[in-house]
């Protein structure tokens, strides 16, 4: 039995941190000229003991649910961790959000309070009462109503509650998981659960400190930013500037300038695609400064990993980072010295691309019912391709009753103080997935290395099987697939057909380009209805793909799309997850046309 370290509830957590770094800046908020103003975490926890002052005059208290429809800004965090100060339960809810996704996990969750961003989402929102009867009271943000989030908190100023102590078993949080495939299931974390994995992780990673900077630019309404991030950072008296949209954030990095990031690994294929482009582009001596650099870079990370060092190599290397590289780190606001990154494995070439730029990024892995974090790569024990060891005080089994004859790897199995509770309100999908023996099984495959770094092969609900009996893994093929420049997304499919497919959106900033050597129109539709257009990326695709895939999972027809697979077409989650259903649904007659 896990015996909790203390603190081992996040209402102590921040009242800790609160004491020990109360002058220090926890949130940089973008001031709309160009600026950023501090927020300390002295004024952070004046403001959580209002708003727990304000939602107990509104009645809310232990076990009650508090909603929250926002993203990332200091106001979550001060309604997250008064409600925490109440016993009450937390329930984010992203923005950009189908609105019966909403009612459904604030009727599910039984939301008692809630508070909402902006008037136009409370516009949407304010009749949900009527169908919800726990729903009393709908506040917002930026309103000057009664309503507002600042009456609520002057509420409270006048009604000050001092906070209550929740037990390491109690929840905290309630995270609603993607749905996929179904309905979302609201993934019960006790504070035990959130406060271990922070720390955990957290130890791994010494050159944390409160002099670090981070920008905010995954959502906190997922486990992996919210234990990764938000959390993390407070313990050890951080800060966090904010991203203010996928478009921005070129713009953001410059102004916040970050030391550490919590990424994924699409954020830096983005990156790795657009410095190569620029390189290209530019030709001359650029492009050969740019690959000499390279190249000296790779060779310096090569000797080092034999135990050897050359002082001809280091002081080319030195040099040429000068020259190239400190460019690049500028670009991303200069103070970059690593990052996490989840949901994916990073590809290995760009790993090394950014470890020899001075970026080395750490992949780890986990799921929303383990708080995330299962396994994770660091500074001191890191193996490109792995997602890590397994964290101190978990245990994690690979199961082969799964696996086909042969296979070395299987269901991987986990075991610790981070295990969910439980799905709120779901007994038979709790059973389905949480073993007699404590046991929590994933779902996804993965086998061992000699030195206990964890590969991750697939997603066994993924996974299927061609006519001829052959299995296929649809997302490391899709993964390997949207490392092409010239290719934006993609998506592999072929369950009980005689070979694979693929439907691929081109990246037309990328196919524009051919479109000038070819003398063609860049026009989107028109390179979609240029022959030798598809068939050039067709062959660019196999090609690729023929380094690392057996024949029989290298697609064999494409289909090529001018739309991308969006959270607003109903395509992607909120986590940027595949809906395969519904893609297959949509584009169902040419498939069935690839196939005659």
């Amino acid at each position: 039995m896990w015996t909790y370290e203390k603190p081992d509830n996040l209402v102590e957590w921040w009242n800790e941190s609160e004491k020990k770094y109360s002058g220090n800046v926890l949130f940089w908020v973008h001031d709309g000229q160009g600026g950023l103003n501090p927020v300390t975490y002295g004024e952070i926890g004046k403001r959580i003991a209002n708003a727990r002052g304000g939602l107990a005059k509104m009645g809310i208290g232990e076990g009650d649910a508090v909603g929250i429809i926002s993203p990332n800004r200091p106001e979550w965090a001060v309604l997250a961790y008064a409600a925490y100060g109440l016993k009450g339960r937390y329930i984010p809810m992203y923005e950009k959000e189908l609105l019966q996704t909403w009612k459904y996990i604030i009727r599910d969750s039984a939301v008692k309070f809630l508070l909402v961003s902006t008037p136009e989402i409370y516009e949407q929102v304010k009749n949900f009462p009527a169908d919800i009867p726990t729903l009393e009271n709908i506040y917002v943000m930026e309103s000057d109503e009664e309503n507002s989030l600042a009456a609520l908190e002057k509420m409270g100023e006048e009604n000050p509650v001092e906070p209550a102590i929740p037990g390491h078993d109690d929840i905290a949080v309630l995270i609603y998981t993607s749905g996929t495939t179904a309905e979302p299931k609201g993934v019960l974390l006790t504070h035990g659960n959130l406060t271990y994995c922070s720390r955990a992780g957290y130890r791994l990673y010494p050159e944390l400190d409160q002099n670090q900077v981070g920008i905010s630019m995954l959502p906190w309404a997922h486990s992996y930013a919210l234990s990764g991030e938000l959390n993390n950072w407070i313990q050890f008296g951080g800060s966090l500037g904010f991203m203010r949209d996928v478009t921005t954030l070129a713009e953001d990095l410059k102004i916040v300038k970050p030391t550490y990031l919590i990424s994924v690994p699409r954020v830096f294929n983005k990156i790795y695609d657009g410095i190569q482009l620029k390189m290209e582009d530019a030709g001359g001596l650029k492009k050969k400064l740019f690959d000499a650099a390279c190249a000296a870079a790779k060779e310096k990370r090569e000797l080092a990993e034999k135990g050897q060092s050359s002082g001809a190599v280091n002081f080319k290397h030195k040099l040429l980072d000068k020259l190239v590289f400190t460019k690049i780190r500028d670009a991303m606001g200069g103070r970059v010295t690593g990052a996490l990154t989840a949901s994916a494995a990073m590809n290995k070439e760009i790993a090394e691309f950014f470890y020899d730029i001075g970026i080395p990024t750490y992949d780890c892995y986990g799921l929303t019912e383990t708080a995330p974090a299962v396994t994770m790569n660091s500074p001191e024990d890191w193996r490109i391709g792995s997602v890590g060891k397994v964290l101190e005080g978990q245990k994690v089994v690979i199961d082969q009753s799964i696996s086909e004859e042969g296979a070395d790897d299987g269901e991987i199995i986990v075991y610790g103080p981070n295990i969910m509770k439980g799905y709120h309100n779901k007994p038979e999908e709790t059973a389905a997935v949480l073993m007699p023996d404590g046991g929590f099984r994933t779902g996804d495959r993965g086998r061992f290395d000699d030195d206990g770094f964890l590969w991750i092969t697939g997603r066994i609900k993924e996974q299927y099987k061609l006519s001829n009996g052959k299995y296929v893994f649809p997302a490391v093929i899709e993964e390997e697939i949207k490392l092409i420049p010239e290719v934006a997304n993609a998506m592999v499919y072929g369950d009980g057909k005689p070979y694979n497919i693929c439907l691929v959106l081109p990246d037309f900033e990328v196919a524009a380009r051919w479109a000038a050597r070819e003398g063609v129109s860049a026009d989107p539709g028109e390179l979609l209805r240029n022959e030798k257009f598809k068939e050039m990326l067709t062959g660019v695709i196999k090609s690729h793909l023929n380094k690392t895939f057996g024949r029989y999972e290298i697609p064999e027809k494409y289909l090529f799309l001018d739309e991308d697979f969006t959270i607003e077409n109903k395509m992607l989650t909120q986590t940027m997850k595949l809906k395969r259903r519904v893609v297959i649904d949509s584009y169902a007659d040419d498939i069935e046309k690839l196939y005659s």
